[in-house]
């Protein structure tokens, strides 16, 4: 068994180096063998050998572009608190009302996997309304600007077939795999078929 360094670049040498360096040391072996995750299967049925690792691309994630979004993440609304115009949301006071606004707390944080830097320029949404994230991502709660929403949401969805994994990666500046396996124990799990 051996693992693509660059898998995820597909025109990168290192991909054609390895499989060859990996033919070279496991031709003629009688074990089953196996090179490609995710990245390695894109790559074409030469990487595959006996067993192929999916792992990512089971949830939808980079670089199995193409892949359906599989997984979602709901977070309940704690409270909604109005908030006026100048006052502020978040440690260190990260977040200005612009108007008269409605802020929902969710109960959720960086204890769970939403890393403190995903904070801006992200979304919970509302079913397909987004809204977005405010403040800074603190240990156990997000809060959320849902002023344009007509109602009061009882959870919010922070990651959805709008906003991926992957997305959320970028945001993190890290992989969408590191999010989904800092994802926590406090989340309740369930299959949808």
């Amino acid at each position: 068994m051996s693992h693509l360094a660059c898998s995820d670049e597909p025109e990168h040498p290192m991909n054609r180096q390895q499989l060859r360096t990996f033919r070279e040391m496991t031709d003629g072996i009688d074990v089953p063998r196996s090179l490609a995750a995710t990245g390695g299967i894109l790559l074409g049925p030469e990487f595959h050998f006996d067993f192929c690792r999916p792992g990512v691309g089971l949830f939808g994630g980079m670089p199995f572009a193409g892949a359906k979004p599989v997984v979602t993440v709901d977070l309940p609304v704690v409270q909604v608190r109005k908030v006026e115009m100048g006052e502020t949301v978040g440690y260190g006071n990260s977040w200005t009302a612009r108007r008269p606004s409605r802020i929902a707390t969710v109960a959720a944080g960086y204890a769970d996997g939403l890393h403190r830097a995903i904070g801006g320029g992200i979304d919970a949404f509302s079913g397909d309304q987004p809204c977005p994230v405010v403040g800074r991502i603190s240990m156990d709660l997000i809060t959320v600007d849902v002023t344009d929403l007509p109602h009061d949401p009882d959870r919010l969805r922070i990651l959805n077939g709008h906003q991926t994994v992957d997305d959320l990666a970028e945001a993190a500046g890290t992989i969408g795999y590191e999010i989904l396996t800092s994802m926590g124990r406090r989340y309740s799990r369930g299959y949808v078929e």
